[in-house]
């Protein structure tokens, strides 16, 4: 029997169900970062403490959610390496985060900065991979750039203030889940791992 619900009227393949696995988690990304930046934005300054613990959560879920996704699609997506390297980045950032979490603010700042354009790096690595094996690069390289200059930003004005910061912060967040939902959705059969 035929399933043609996805509108092809082909039989589903093992592929279909790698690509549904993989679109389910980078779409559960997308999701957790969205829902950071807009914690972050509606209450920016009340406590900076929470703001470090909710960082550090989402940098251990994020980098574990993209070292598993790295692992799982390992045999079948190019790139699966500099996605299990970004989440290591993402596990360290947040454990760093979880561990001195009463320093200063500027410290903060500097995780996040450091942490976006080590991520930022990576993630175009992997973009180039995913574009040498003829994959959807686009959106993995366009949220590679945003990292990138995300931390560049806070390094350049780190006297701006850390309400400028975290307004920074809730912004990046909102795009970033944009752009990791646009690229799960922007390829019916091959959304990109990174």
């Amino acid at each position: 029997m035929v399933d043609a619900s996805d509108g092809t009227g082909r039989a589903p393949t093992a592929e279909d169900a790698t690509s549904h696995g993989v679109r389910g988690l980078v779409v559960l990304r997308g999701v957790l970062v969205l829902l950071f930046g807009l914690a972050v934005l509606v209450t920016p300054g009340p406590a900076l403490l929470v703001l470090i613990y909710v960082f550090a959560a989402y940098a251990l879920v994020d980098g574990v959610v993209a070292v598993v996704l790295g692992i799982r699609h390992r045999g079948e997506r190019p790139g699966w390496g500099w996605t299990v390297a970004q989440g290591v980045v993402s596990v360290v950032a947040g454990l760093a985060a979880f561990a001195l979490p009463g320093t200063a603010a500027l410290f903060f700042l500097y995780v996040v900065a450091f942490w976006a354009i080590v991520a930022g790096v990576v993630t175009a690595v992997s973009a180039d991979e995913v574009r040498r094996h003829g994959g959807p690069w686009g959106w993995v390289a366009g949220r590679a750039v945003l990292d990138v200059l995300f931390g560049v930003l806070l390094l350049l004005w780190p006297a701006s203030g850390i309400l400028a910061m975290l307004w920074l912060v809730g912004t990046f967040a909102l795009a970033a889940g944009v752009l990791l939902l646009v690229q799960a959705f922007g390829s019916r059969t091959h959304p990109a791992v990174g």
